[in-house]
């Protein structure tokens, strides 16, 4: 009996202590973001948040992995992950992964920072804007942007405990650290192999959320996968600059198209959603109007050599103009923010392709003379039905007109129209 009650106190214990580490039912919500950090990461993240708490959640977990991304989306991100209600741990994830740039802020901003094997982190440093050939402006915006997020990350560090003087480095010096030495040189909390293993590594460790301690029971929880919904995912899509590029190309065609042909509808109504999506794309994207300037002038361009011919000089100018500002356009942006310059190459030639040749061919028909109606019967062969002296009547194409001679013809003979004069035909004698 002794033996029995010593026996059922242990499977208490252990059973009390298994339901003290993952209480029934207890659930952990994660996030992927992946690729640039976007308006579309931060509405996603904050989302999660939202959704993770008023399920009942015990932590949200962002697995990251990016090489950067947009100032405003970042701040949106880190402000979200403050005034979260439950702990956020961001997992630099999966092997290979980085949180450069942008993902630095994030990471910092975390209440629990960690990071897979073989995974790195840093690179903080901001974009000159303008590119190499800086003015003294741009480089007195870029030291005040420089000891702004200096100031951002060492606030940031402070706050969760971590490594201020590597972090302003990144920023300053662009330094970056392999996982394991991240873990060593306390720039973040540890390193887990999987989710499985962090919410393992991290079950009983105390955060501060909203001011207040609170101890996570994350062992052995179910992970609950939050995708982004169709909102979002429009939105990634709109934040990726060859999409821009291409939408701007499209509206270009839709435009053109009904200009060339009005009354056609559908092109004008394609082109004119495809230029609203561009801008919202560009927007979003923080372009150098410069290169949208150069891009709208080639269009121009492209236009008046349609309806202006110029021996192809104004088409020709149309597309350097095109190609130089697709170029231009993001330049002022990170490498992975950047528009591809082959796909704007391409984009540029095919256009000044399809207006010199598809729409200029159309608008050369309609210049050329009326094939239809009257104008067809010129050149048409009728035989005369009354001597014409000058004047008489033919049949020309099934029907009997009045007709005027230029020589003698008499009834019966050929005669080939050379013009119409209203509802009189100027004929002359076919010779055999």
């Amino acid at each position: 009996m002794h033996r029995r009650a010593l026996f059922f106190l242990f499977l208490l214990a252990v059973g009390l202590g298994v339901a003290e580490s993952a209480p029934s039912g207890a659930v952990v919500y994660r996030v992927r973001v992946e690729g640039v950090i976007s308006p579309a990461s931060a509405m996603y993240i904050a989302r999660g948040i939202h959704q993770a708490h008023a399920q009942g959640a015990r932590a949200l977990v962002v697995e990251l992995d990016t090489p950067g991304g947009l100032l405003k989306s970042t701040d949106d991100i880190t402000k979200a992950i403050l005034g979260a209600p439950l702990p956020v741990i961001v997992y630099v994830a999966p092997p290979g992964a980085r949180a450069a740039s942008a993902g630095v802020f994030v990471v910092y901003a975390a209440h629990v920072a960690a990071m897979a094997p073989t995974t790195n982190l840093g690179a903080a440093t901001p974009v000159a804007v303008g590119g190499e050939q800086e003015t003294e402006s741009q480089r007195t915006m870029l030291r005040k942007a420089t000891e702004d997020a200096v100031a951002k990350i060492r606030t940031l560090a402070r706050r969760r405990g971590r490594n201020a003087e590597w972090a302003e480095r990144a920023v300053r010096q662009a330094a970056a650290l392999p996982s394991e030495e991240a873990v060593r040189m306390n720039v973040v909390d540890l390193l887990a192999a999987d989710v499985h293993a962090l919410l393992a590594r991290v079950d009983g460790r105390t955060v501060e959320v909203l001011g207040t301690p609170r101890v996570l029971r994350t062992r052995g929880a179910r992970v609950v996968d939050l995708g982004m919904d169709l909102r979002e995912r429009f939105l990634d899509l709109l934040a990726e600059p060859n999409v821009g590029l291409i939408l701007m190309t499209v509206a270009v065609y839709g435009i053109l198209f009904e200009l060339n042909n009005p009354g056609a509808i559908f092109p004008g109504v394609v082109g004119a959603i495809a230029l609203l999506l561009a801008l919202a794309s560009f927007a979003i994207l923080q372009v150098n109007y410069a290169g949208l300037a150069l891009m709208a002038l080639g269009i121009a361009l492209l236009m008046a050599e349609l309806f202006t011919p110029g021996f192809g000089v104004l088409g020709v100018g149309g597309v350097v103009a095109f190609i130089l500002g697709g170029i231009l356009l993001t330049s002022n942006q990170e490498p992975y923010l950047r528009a591809s310059v082959p796909l704007v190459v391409v984009l540029g030639l095919s256009t000044g392709a399809f207006v010199l040749l598809a729409l200029g061919a159309g608008i050369r028909a309609q210049r050329s003379r009326p094939v239809s109606g009257r104008e067809a019967l010129v050149g048409a062969v009728g035989v005369a039905k009354t001597d014409l002296d000058p004047q008489g009547t033919v049949l020309v194409a099934g029907e009997d007109w009045t007709a005027e001679a230029e020589g003698p013809v008499r009834a019966g003979e050929r005669v080939r129209v050379v013009t119409v004069k209203g509802l009189r035909l100027q004929v002359r004698k076919e010779e055999p």
